[in-house]
């Protein structure tokens, strides 16, 4: 159902503006050149953000892709999304649940077309596949990583138990042997946005790209643009480049389709790059150093701020002025809310209708300067809890990543002035360790008992 008074004027009419949402997998804060990567190159992105906004304090809700990804899509907090952990890759298996409002679903009563390809991760089951969450068009897999050539499943299998065929068109199993991932997601999407000019429809689309997730794999045409880098540097820069190609594929499609102006596209990562050292794909038992978190500690599966800050881009031309980088605090959870006002749709109707939301609409700070519509926000992942409050960030038991823990059990930090968390606050300011305990627990107990 339509709130007309959220939707923007343009040139005197009404319209509904159409939605993109890029998003990469393990992709780190400092891993684009417009967030001062030295050795990956991306024009598109770096263009992008020139033409848009660029966030410098966006979260992930999660430190690993399916709760960032439940998140994304359903405007809650992980655990109250239903999707706390990463979930498995076995034919069938259960996923975000049916009952929960996904932004496809969302969107589709207001006459958006809506398709994903690439990366789902939210479930197996055809009750909980992206068709059923309310894409009109999917294609890609379900499960969280395939190889990039045969899109198999292969990592994870247990002895015994075979490898796993990764690759859906809607609920039909498809092959495209020694097709490249990264460019059949952008194939798709560009293929969909070229049939939008055939329709009067706005569109929702999720371009969800795999890269540069393991295993590391990339086209030689773009290993060769980094030869010069040590492998895992390379490889990863390889990956990323293929990704930025095809984020200005999917830009000029969009131009050439007369609908550029109008489209509203984020662009972030799920989760911090990772370190696991399956990502070496040669038998190295190191943490893994491709990827970038920049000057922030931590990587995937942290919640320290290189698992959970990530690079955002957020353009609409016909919206709001290029060329800003704001500071305010935002996370994926906030998406959801902020496509649904500024499409017009009203949160007390529709399928959404009595469905309470973690996120708040950024329609407001980024029109209006208003600050940020959080005060506190707060995180849970496999027995760490964290919480940021204006500058300060609070860590209890916190990790550099799935295995490396760290000395401290309570770490704080001004982000202010720490922005890396290298020095440890929590003695200096007990009354402030105190209550942000206090704080992240009871919001802990709460999510854990409303969650679906």
């Amino acid at each position: 159902m339509r709130n007309k008074s959220s939707i923007v004027e343009v040139n005197g009419d009404m319209k509904q503006p159409n939605f993109i949402v890029i998003y990469c997998d393990d992709l780190g804060y400092g891993d684009l050149g417009c967030y001062g990567s030295d050795t990956v190159k991306t024009p598109h992105l770096d263009g992008l953000a020139d033409e848009g906004i660029r966030f410098t304090n966006w979260y992930s809700n999660s430190p690993v892709c399916s709760p960032s990804r439940a998140s994304l899509l359903t405007g809650k907090y992980p655990a109250r999304a239903g999707v706390g952990e990463i979930l498995g890759a076995k034919r069938g298996s259960h996923g975000l649940p049916a009952d929960e409002v996904t932004l496809a679903k969302a969107l589709k009563p207001a006459g958006y077309r809506t398709a994903l390809f690439g990366k789902w991760h939210l479930g197996l089951s055809e009750e909980t596949s992206p068709n059923a969450h309310g894409f009109d068009e999917f294609f890609g897999f379900k499960a969280g990583c395939v190889d990039f050539y045969s899109h198999i499943f292969y990592w994870g299998q247990a002895h015994g138990v075979n490898p796993l065929h990764d690759l859906w068109e809607n609920e039909t199993e498809v092959w495209e042997n020694g097709r490249y991932m990264t460019e059949l997601i952008t194939e798709r999407s560009v293929d969909f946005i070229q049939r939008s000019r055939e329709q009067e429809a706005p569109f929702f689309l999720f371009a969800s790209y795999n890269a540069p997730h393991y295993p590391m794999h990339a086209p030689q045409e773009y290993m060769d643009r980094f030869a010069h880098l040590p492998w895992d540097r390379q490889v990863m820069a390889a990956m990323i480049a293929a990704v930025d190609d095809g984020v200005g594929e999917i830009v000029k499609a969009l131009k050439e389709a007369g609908c550029y102006e109008d489209t509203v596209i984020f662009f972030s990562s799920d989760n911090g790059p990772s370190s696991e050292s399956r990502n070496w794909l040669d038998g190295t038992e190191d943490v893994y150093y491709g990827g970038s978190a920049g000057i922030f500690r931590g990587h995937k599966a942290s919640l320290f701020e290189g698992g959970i800050r990530e690079p955002a881009i957020l353009s609409w031309p016909n919206g709001w002025k290029g060329g800003q980088v704001r500071d305010e605090v935002a996370a994926m959870m906030d998406i959801a809310p902020t496509f649904l006002d500024l499409a017009g749709v009203d949160p007390a109707a529709g399928p959404i209708k009595g469905v309470a939301l973690d996120g708040s609409s950024l329609k407001e700070m980024l029109q209006m300067r208003e600050p940020s519509p959080h005060k506190q926000l707060f995180w849970e992942y496999q027995g760490q809890l964290a919480v940021r409050e204006g500058d300060w960030k609070l860590v209890l038991n916190g990790k550099l990543d799935f295995d490396r823990v760290v000395l401290d059990q309570v770490h704080l930090s001004d982000l202010s002035r720490d922005p890396g968390e290298r020095s440890n606050l929590a003695d200096r300011y007990p009354e402030i360790v105190e209550r942000l305990i206090r704080d992240v627990r009871d919001w802990y107990k709460e999510v854990q008992r409303h969650g679906s």
